[in-house]
């Protein structure tokens, strides 16, 4: 409990940057099992040497000895001068595995070896060699139980080259923020029916059952471009876009659509889940679409910058925050 509270104070003095240069007043080093373990060798070798007279002893000790401090003075220096930059995140969505990545950037004339990094408190790490006067890019693994804008979690770095004696290491607390958009329902049901485009022929009825899909069977004369190739080299079916049924309705995903989860009323969790799959679904064929997240409203369009400010929209909804 104690060390907890010491470890969240201390975290926060740390100043939130997206890139730091490691110093002799944010590296620090302390000796590791094997260290203490060679510092009794050490010991009770000279009290041996010293009781019994041994020159052979004294050389045995003072040459361990030597390494040890040698092992430290390089220990510290492969952490230290290193440059860590923070490389922008990608959105990723809850509950997956994604990766943090971090350019370490070297100035130093010589390859810097056995670095790892880690965020705080985990026990995933990744290591890497800094090249001479070069840089490297190393990912680490993170991952985002909730939706919403969160604080990338402090980050820690270390090194034991080159004996193992020694523990050489830094925390580093990033400004930036990662975009955690809603979990994937796992089998979502088929796309909401369409909805009569405003202004059609009043004849139009809207769907109320099947799937908006905006596909049909291939007809003999289609058009090349109106073939769904996409579907067709995953199933291998034909299909051709129907452009009558996208000109007669438009597919809107509504948050009021979706239903009940078990018979039950559905959480806010579950139905952003199900949204987040339907436009995933949309966007997969590549058909026109709304958002509507009950005051807010996204015109139906499509594209990837579309997909994105909806994903986006689901993900701080209403207004969720790290």
């Amino acid at each position: 409990m104690i060390r907890q509270w010491i470890e969240k104070f201390w975290l926060k003095r740390l100043t939130p940057r997206d890139s730091t240069t490691l110093n002799q007043r944010n590296v620090y080093i302390l000796p590791t099992r094997p260290g203490w373990a060679m510092a009794v060798t050490i010991a009770v070798l000279l009290i041996a040497s010293i009781n019994y007279q041994l020159n052979l002893g004294y050389v045995l000790t003072f040459l361990l000895a030597g390494s040890v401090v040698v092992g430290m003075h390089v220990c510290h220096g492969t952490l230290r001068g290193i440059t860590m930059n923070m490389v922008a995140p990608e959105p990723q969505f809850a509950g997956t595995g994604a990766s943090i990545t971090v350019q370490l950037v070297s100035q130093r004339h010589s390859v810097r070896h056995g670095i790892g990094l880690a965020v705080w408190g985990s026990d995933h790490w990744s290591w890497t060699d800094v090249p001479a006067q070069g840089s490297t890019k190393i990912q680490i693994g993170f991952k985002a139980e909730r939706r919403g804008l969160h604080n990338i979690p402090p980050l820690t770095a270390e090194t034991r080259f080159p004996l193992g004696t020694f523990r050489v290491w830094t925390v580093w607390r990033p400004a930036a923020r990662v975009l955690v958009y809603p979990a994937i329902e796992a089998h979502a049901p088929p796309l909401p029916a369409g909805e009569p485009r405003s202004g059609g022929a009043a004849s139009q009825q809207r769907r109320s059952t099947g799937e908006f899909d905006g596909v049909r069977a291939y007809r003999r004369g289609d058009p090349l471009k109106t073939v769904v190739w996409k579907k067709a080299a995953k199933n291998g079916d034909l299909v051709s876009r129907d452009t009558q049924q996208v000109q007669g309705f438009e597919l809107w995903l509504d948050l009021a659509q979706t239903g009940s989860f078990g018979g039950g009323a559905a959480t806010l969790e579950a139905r952003l889940s199900r949204l987040c799959a339907w436009v995933l679904s949309a966007s997969k064929n590549e058909l026109p679409f709304g958002l509507r997240l009950q005051s807010q409203e996204i015109a139906p369009s499509t594209g990837e910058a579309h997909k994105k400010v909806c994903l986006q929209a689901l993900a701080l909804y209403p207004d969720a925050q790290g």
